[in-house]
C-alpha cells in the first residue's frame, strides 16, 4: 500500500504512545480512527478533535476500510490480537506497531499472517514515563530516533510506507535493523536504563530523602515511574540480551566500586573522562 491523504488509519489501543500518534497524524491531515478498550480515553480524544471516530468494539467494518493500522498496545495482546481477528482486515492492508521488543512478537506474527496482509514492526525511540492518552504528546516525536524492522518477509514498498510514517511522525532520524540488532541495542539503551532507575528507587528506604534531592537524581531516576505490567513483559521477551547488558553493567560498576574503595583517583578520572567523551555521542543535534 502507499500512504497518501487519503488513507484511512486506524490505531489499536489510545494511551500515551497511540495518543501521540493520533495528534502527530490528525495534524498533518490525516483521518485517524481508534479502537481502544476505555469509552473516556476516546471522548477525550475526540474532545480534542485529535481522531475523527473511535470505539470500545471489535468494529469489522471499521478495521476492513482502514488500509494503515498501528498497534498501540502491550506485546502479548498484539500477538493474541492477531491470532484471533486477521481474518478482519481486507487485503492489501499494512500492519505496523510500537512494541519495544521484536522476537517473540514479529518471528510470531509474520509466520502465520495472512499472505494477502504485510506487518513492517516499528518502534519509534520516544515516550513518556506516564501513561494514558492525557499524557500524550506529538512533540515527542520531533527530534527522535524511529527504528524499522527489515524481514525476509517484508516487501520494499512496506518498509518505505513504514518510513513515511516515521517522517510524517516527526522522527528525525530512521534507521533498518533486524529482529536481532534491534533487541540487542533496546537491551541496553532502552531496558537497562528502565532497570537502573528502578533498583536506585528501591535500594534505600531511608524516609524524607524526597526533601533533599537535587536535578540529577530527579533526572537519572525520571524513567522509575513505570509502566510495571509493560515493562515486565518487555523485560521477559528480552531476557537474553538484557541479563547480557545487565552484567556488562554490574562489571564496570563493580570496577568503579574497586577503584573508589583503592582511592585510585587516576582510575577513576580516567573512566569519568571515557564516560563524558562517549556521553557527547548521544546528544540531540541542534538546528541551525
Amino acid at each position: 500500500m502507499t500512504l497518501n491523504k487519503d488513507t484511512e488509519i486506524l490505531i489499536i489501543g489510545l494511551g500515551v504512545i497511540g495518543g501521540g500518534y493520533a495528534k502527530a497524524l490528525t495534524n498533518a491531515g490525516y483521518k485517524v480512527n481508534c479502537i481502544t478498550k476505555n469509552q473516556e480515553d476516546i471522548d477525550y480524544a475526540l474532545k480534542n478533535k485529535f481522531i475523527f471516530f473511535g470505539t470500545t468494539k471489535l468494529d469489522a467494518e471499521l478495521i476492513a476500510k482502514c488500509k494503515l493500522i498501528i498497534f498501540a498496545i502491550y506485546p502479548k495482546t498484539f500477538v493474541e490480537w492477531i491470532e484471533k481477528n486477521q481474518s478482519l482486515f481486507s487485503a492489501g492492508t499494512l500492519i505496523t506497531d510500537v512494541t519495544g521488543v521484536k522476537a517473540g512478537v514479529v518471528d510470531k506474527i509474520q509466520p502465520i499472517l495472512r499472505e494477502d496482509v504485510e506487518y513492517v514492526s516499528a518502534h519509534p525511540m520516544a515516550g513518556r514515563e506516564a501513561s494514558g492518552v492525557r499524557y500524550s504528546d506529538a512533540n515527542v516525536f520531533k527530534g527522535a530516533n524511529f527504528i524499522v524492522i527489515n524481514t525476509p518477509k517484508n516487501t520494499k514498498e512496506g518498509i518505505e510506507t513504514c518510513k513515511k510514517l516515521g517522517e510524517i511522525l516527526g522522527f528525525s532520524r530512521i534507521s533498518e535493523l533486524s529482529i536481532e540488532e534491534h533487541d540487542k541495542m533496546i537491551a541496553f539503551l532502552s531496558q537497562l536504563t528502565h532497570c537502573i532507575a528502578v533498583s536506585l528507587m528501591t535500594c534505600n528506604q531511608e524516609p524524607n530523602l524526597e526533601k533533599y534531592t537535587g536535578d540529577s537524581f530527579r533526572d537519572l531516576t525520571r524513567i522509575a515511574k513505570i509502566n510495571d505490567r509493560m515493562w515486565s513483559e518487555l523485560f521477559s521477551l528480552n531476557k537474553d540480551c538484557l541479563l547480557e547488558q545487565m552484567d556488562l553493567f554490574i562489571d564496570e560498576f563493580n570496577k568503579l566500586r574497586a577503584m573508589i574503595d583503592k582511592g585510585d583517583e587516576k582510575s577513576m578520572r580516567e573512566m569519568m573522562r571515557k564516560a563524558t567523551e562517549r556521553r557527547m555521542l548521544f546528544d540531540k543535534p541542534t538546528k541551525k
